[in-house]
């Protein structure tokens, strides 16, 4: 039992009370739905792998976003990580391409550039017809600071680069909205 918790508490986002917690709900379980856990995280963790492209996480490369020719095939959207392609996706604005980074530069954790798909990145604005470049790494001091050098990496390649808009989320009261979000929403006002 402690090994299963141990283990569970390795995960992100899980303490050791909540791996307590998952480590008694799955011995609580039957036998066949373990064996499904067990077998659907192999599957996983065998099957899935990088698209060749853009870097998403996939069971076939290219992915399924990058196979699909009625995209806009003139945008790029930089992310950080694969679930961030997930989240824009959800959203069903965006219909452009991908390039995802694999993380966000770093020193503190000894994460530069070089650590990053960056190389892959130039190799595809190279080699392709982007008309505009969408920076969309997260608004923290790592996804910033992986920003600034995106932009200073593509813009001799005289590309338009844009950054997502930041603020106040939708049902966000105005008190409980720091310094930085609140300036970043001042910034980013638009006529109505």
């Amino acid at each position: 039992m402690s090994r299963l918790i141990h283990e569970l508490s390795k995960l992100p986002g899980i303490g050791p009370k909540t791996a307590q917690r998952l480590a008694f709900y799955i011995l609580g379980q039957p036998q066949e739905e373990i064996s499904k856990l067990a077998e659907s995280l192999l599957e996983a963790k065998l099957k899935i792998t990088f698209c060749s492209e853009c870097g998403h996480l996939t069971e076939s490369s290219p992915c399924g976003i990058c196979s699909r020719r009625n995209r806009d095939q003139s945008l790029l959207c930089i992310v950080e990580e694969s679930k961030d392609v997930i989240a824009m996706e959800k959203t069903k604005v965006y219909k452009g391409l991908y390039h995802v980074l694999g993380g966000a530069i770093s020193p503190l954790d000894g994460v530069g550039p070089e650590d990053l798909r960056i190389k892959e990145l130039l190799v595809r604005l190279a080699s392709n017809t982007f008309t505009e470049i969408i920076i969309a790494t997260n608004p923290n001091i790592e996804g910033e600071a992986t920003a600034l050098y995106l932009n200073k990496i593509i813009k001799p390649l005289e590309l338009k680069i844009t950054r997502l808009a930041r603020g106040l989320p939708v049902g966000g009261d105005l008190e409980y909205a720091d310094e930085v979000t609140l300036g970043k929403a001042f910034e980013g006002r638009t006529e109505i």
